[in-house]
């Protein structure tokens, strides 16, 4: 059993809190959180389990990594305080862990990223042993490993196209949702995440890794947005109002230039309403799924959609990028230390895990 440790209890750490604990081979050794009012309640309630893990959260990283766990699964964001994320994932590894987490983006795509992200998680595996794999859904999994599957299933193939369609209104962080997407805001207002060059920095290395495992060299990478208002006012269930003539829709493309053409495009059409942007892609159903198009012979077209938490959409998506990292933990410790992307870390079956619920 590798003692694991998570480190954050919102969106991403209930998933991981019950993640870790349906593992077969995990133990939940503790977990970490920087709320006061989580201090010393049960890890079970923290993760919506209806009962007890017999682990009390504590905000004592000293103590917690002093312990030498085998994992550690790193759930606080990193959105806003990527240096302070880095941080602590640095701390981790240097203290032995195999450490993974969705917070990191430029280290999606490790032999690319700046040598202010790579180098310190070099010198801390170097220091300690530990290991470091970064990934997601979206960036993660929806733009690495799925689409790189499908196009295997191609006589030819001339694009791959990745898409997240999401009503946004579904996603509870609502400081995301408003200051850095940008919606309800003003057309006029930036959204930081919107900034020129922001989506490469988060899906530049999706690009690359796909690019790599298709034997293709990416030219350039581009990108193009697109935004429209609110026709009226809407209502949403978690996060109030929108007013009309704000900012509704957003849809935006980060496309690998491969001889010329966009032949790698990773697209996000993102809504706090269905009724805005009617004429852009929906989802089959429901709030939100993502899509893997692969433009050929044949032509494929794959869509997933996961629900969590009484059906929603996005607690699913989470849900799977945790399923993606919990899973790899075993693999990882087996396999030298070291900073490993998604084209290292295979996706297995649930060995041990069908037919198996958190306790």
């Amino acid at each position: 059993m590798i003692r694991t440790v998570v480190w954050g209890t919102g969106n991403v750490g209930r998933a991981a809190i019950r993640a870790v604990d349906a593992h077969p081979g995990l133990e939940l050794a503790a977990v970490l959180v920087s709320d006061p009012a989580k201090v010393g309640r049960d890890a079970g309630a923290l993760a919506g389990l209806g009962h007890d893990l017999g682990v009390a959260a504590t905000d004592d990283v000293a103590a917690v990594l002093g312990a030498r766990p085998g994992a550690v699964v790193y759930a606080a964001s990193g959105d806003v305080r990527p240096d302070g994320a880095l941080e602590d994932v640095v701390r981790a590894v240097a203290a032995g862990a195999v450490v993974v987490t969705p917070s990191l983006y430029p280290l999606y795509d490790p032999r690319n990223a700046p040598p202010e992200f790579r180098d310190p998680v070099l010198a801390a595996v170097a220091e300690g042993g530990g290991s470091l794999f970064a990934s997601g859904v979206d960036p993660g999994w929806g733009n690495d490993v799925l689409p790189l599957l499908v196009s295997g299933l191609g006589t030819t193939v001339d694009a791959v196209r990745c898409q997240e369609v999401f009503d946004y209104s579904t996603y509870e962080q609502e400081f995301s949702v408003r200051e850095l997407i940008g919606m309800g805001k003003p057309l006029d207002y930036e959204p930081p995440m919107l900034f020129p060059s922001v989506p490469t920095m988060v899906w530049g290395g999706q690009i690359r890794l796909m690019a790599r495992a298709l034997g293709v060299e990416v030219e350039d990478i581009r990108e193009t947005v697109d935004r429209r208002p609110l026709e009226t006012t809407v209502k949403t269930r978690t996060m109030g109002l929108f007013e009309a003539g704000t900012q509704g829709a957003v849809r935006f493309e980060v496309q690998g230039i491969v001889g010329g053409e966009p032949r790698i495009v990773i697209e996000h059409v993102t809504r706090i309403h269905p009724s805005c942007a009617p004429d852009w892609p929906v989802p089959p159903d429901g709030a939100g799924a993502h899509r893997v198009i692969v433009e050929g012979r044949p032509r494929i077209e794959v869509t997933v959609a996961a629900t969590d938490e009484d059906e929603n959409r996005a607690a699913g998506g989470n849900a799977t990028a945790v399923g993606r990292l919990v899973g790899a933990i075993d693999w990882l410790a087996a396999a030298e230390p070291g900073l490993y992307d998604a084209l290292d870390v295979p996706i297995r079956p649930a060995v041990g895990r069908l037919g198996r619920s958190a306790r």
